[in-house]
C-alpha cells in the first residue's frame, strides 16, 4: 500500500508495540511496524516521516541485545525512542544508562523540569506507565532533561536535531496525556493527518483486477468481519469471478449458517454453501484435548475448503481476510521462539499445496479500520459489527469431549446471552464479547418437585480494545438474573448458570 506519509515502528520486541500503530492511525497518520534489524532501504521506501523506536524487555547491557541501526539517525526524521528505545539513543550519543536503584513498574508520576517540544505542560505531575530495571542516568550532550519521575530521568530532548526519549509508555493508556505527546510528536514530524482507512478500497479494488486478470478467485468465508469485508473487496473487484465457500461445520452458533446465507447472498457474493456437520462431529467424537480439538477441526477445514476449491475452474488466487497483526513480525530479542498459547485456525498452507497466489486486501489494517471499511462497503451493522467468533467455534467453548447434544445445549444457551445483551445497546456498545461455556461438570438441582443431575454453564462478558488485555464487564444483575432465569428454564440440560469475573492476564479470552 503506497503512502506518502508513513511513520514507522521499529520494534524491539515491546508488547506495547502494535499499540503506537493503532494510536497513531487513531490520529491519521499511516504507521509502519517493521523488525529493529529492518534494512535501511526497506524503510526508506516507506518514505517516513518519522520513527519511533519502541520499548522492549533487555537491557541494553544484554549480550546480544538488539542494537540501533545508526543509518537510521541519518534519515534526516524526527526520532522518538520509548523506554529500551530512549536507552538506546542515550547510549549512542555518549550519554549514561546503568541499572536503576529504584525499579519502576505501573504507574508514575511524571514532574516537568524544563519546557518540552513533546510534553506538554499540563502533564505536569500526571501519571505516567513505567516499566523498567535501569534507566539514563546521564543525559548525552546537547539533550535536555524535559521530565523526572522520582530520581529516573522520565524524558530528554535534542529539539533542535527533533530526537526525543521518553522513559515511560506514552502509547498506553494508562500514560494520562500520552496520546497528546503522540500527536505533539507527528506535528514536529509536519504530518498531515489526513489518511483514512478507507482510502485503501479503490486502492485494493484496483489492485486486484489488474492481478486476477481472467483467473478465478476462491475465498473460505466464516461468516466474520474481515473474511466477509475482504470476500466484499474482491466482488467489487472480480464479481462471479470469485466463488466464496461457506463451511457450516455444525460448530457455529444457533441459526448462524443460515442467517448468514442470507446475509451474504443479499449482497450479491458468489456463495458455495457446504453442509458438513457430521464429518466435523464423526472427526471429533471421543477428543477432549484443547489442542487436538483445534488441529482436527483445522485440518478437515482445509480437507472440505481444498475438495470444493478443486470443483472451481482456473482457479489461481486464494482470498485470506488476514490483518496487519497476523503480518507484524514477531520479534524474538531473547534468542527463541514465543510460547504457544493456543494453535489458530486458518486456511494455511493451502497456496503451497494448490499452487495458489494470496489476495489479502486487509493485510493493512487492524480489526476496527475493518469495521470501518465494512460500514464504508456498505454491509449490514450485523456483519461488520460482528463479534469475533473462533474459528473452531462453538468447539473451545464445550470445555472437554464435544457431542452434537452438547453443542445444542450451548447454542441455546449463548442465544439466550446475546439475545438479552443485545436489548441493551447502551451496555453492548461498551463489550468486546459476550457468550456462553459449557463446563464439562454436572451437579444437583431441583425441578419442581424433582431432582436434576445436569450441566454448569458460565456467561462470559467483557471489555478490551485489542484483546491482549480484558477485564470482565460488570452487567447489571437484573440482566444477569434475566439470563440466569432464561437459561435455567429453556434449555433443557443445564440447571446452574455462573458469570466468569476472571481478567486477562491471567486467563485467555476463550476456555479452550
Amino acid at each position: 500500500m503506497a503512502q506518502q506519509e508513513t511513520l514507522i515502528v521499529l520494534d524491539f520486541g515491546s508488547q506495547y508495540t502494535q499499540f503506537f500503530a493503532r494510536l497513531s492511525r487513531e490520529l491519521g497518520v499511516y504507521s509502519v511496524i517493521l523488525p529493529f534489524d529492518a534494512p535501511t532501504e526497506k524503510i526508506k521506501a516507506h518514505k517516513p516521516l518519522g520513527i519511533v523506536l519502541s520499548g522492549g524487555p533487555n537491557s541494553v547491557f544484554d549480550k546480544g541485545a538488539p542494537h540501533l541501526n545508526p543509518d537510521v539517525l541519518g534519515l534526516g526524521v524526527p526520532i522518538l525512542g520509548v523506554c529500551y528505545g530512549q536507552q538506546l539513543l542515550a547510549q549512542y550519543f555518549g550519554g549514561k544508562v546503568e541499572p536503576a536503584r529504584i525499579r519502576e513498574y505501573g504507574r508514575a508520576t511524571i514532574k516537568l523540569i524544563k519546557p518540552s517540544k513533546l510534553i506538554p505542560k499540563k502533564a505536569d505531575g500526571s501519571v505516567a506507565w513505567m516499566s523498567h530495571g535501569t534507566h539514563v542516568s546521564k543525559v548525552p550532550d546537547k539533550f535536555t532533561v524535559t521530565a523526572m519521575s522520582g530520581e529516573t530521568i522520565a524524558a530528554f530532548e535534542n529539539a533542535a536535531e527533533k530526537i526525543f526519549g521518553v522513559q515511560f509508555h506514552l502509547e498506553v493508556a494508562h500514560t494520562e496525556y500520552g496520546r497528546q505527546m503522540l500527536e505533539n510528536f507527528l506535528a514536529i514530524c509536519g504530518f498531515k493527518r489526513n489518511w483514512q482507512p478507507a482510502s485503501l478500497i479503490d486502492t485494493e479494488v484496483k489492485a486486484i483486477r489488474e492481478l486476477v486478470g481472467d483467473g478465478n478467485v476462491i475465498c473460505a468465508l466464516s461468516g466474520g468481519v474481515d473474511s466477509s469485508v475482504a470476500a466484499t473487496i474482491v466482488d467489487r473487484a472480480v464479481g462471479k469471478q470469485q466463488t466464496c465457500i461457506f463451511v457450516d461445520t455444525g460448530l457455529l452458533r444457533k441459526n448462524e449458517y443460515e442467517e448468514v446465507l442470507d446475509m451474504y447472498k443479499n449482497l450479491g457474493l458468489n456463495i458455495k454453501p457446504v453442509r458438513a456437520a457430521e464429518r466435523f462431529y464423526a472427526k471429533l467424537k471421543g477428543v477432549a484435548d484443547p489442542e487436538k480439538k483445534r488441529k482436527i477441526i483445522g485440518a478437515e477445514f482445509i480437507a472440505i475448503f481444498e475438495e470444493e476449491a478443486r470443483k472451481v475452474k482456473n482457479a489461481k488466487f486464494l482470498v485470506q481476510g488476514t490483518l496487519y497483526p497476523d503480518h507484524v513480525e514477531s520479534v524474538s530479542t531473547k534468542g527463541g521462539p514465543s510460547a504457544t498459547i493456543k494453535s489458530h485456525h486458518n486456511v494455511g498452507g493451502l497456496p503451497e499445496k494448490m499452487g495458489l497466489k494470496l489476495i489479502e486486501p486487509l493485510r493493512e489494517l487492524f480489526k476496527d479500520e475493518v469495521r470501518a471499511i465494512g460500514k464504508e462497503l456498505g454491509l449490514p451493522e450485523k456483519i461488520y459489527n460482528r463479534q469475533p467468533f473462533p474459528g473452531p467455534g462453538l468447539a473451545v467453548r464445550v470445555v472437554g469431549e464435544i457431542s452434537e447434544e452438547k453443542i445444542r445445549i450451548l447454542q441455546e444457551a449463548d442465544a439466550i446471552v446475546r439475545e438479552e445483551i443485545e436489548k441493551y445497546p447502551e451496555i453492548r456498545k461498551d463489550l468486546f464479547q459476550y457468550f456462553a461455556v459449557l463446563l464439562p461438570v454436572k451437579s444437583v438441582g431441583v425441578m419442581g418437585d424433582g431432582r436434576t443431575y445436569e450441566y454448569a454453564c458460565v456467561v462470559k462478558a467483557f471489555h478490551s480494545r485489542d484483546v491482549m488485555t480484558a477485564d470482565w464487564a460488570r452487567l447489571p444483575y437484573d440482566l444477569l438474573a434475566t439470563i440466569s432465569s432464561r437459561i435455567v428454564n429453556e434449555v433443557r440440560g443445564i440447571n446452574r448458570v455462573a458469570y466468569e469475573i476472571t481478567t486477562k492476564p491471567p486467563a485467555t479470552i476463550e476456555w479452550e
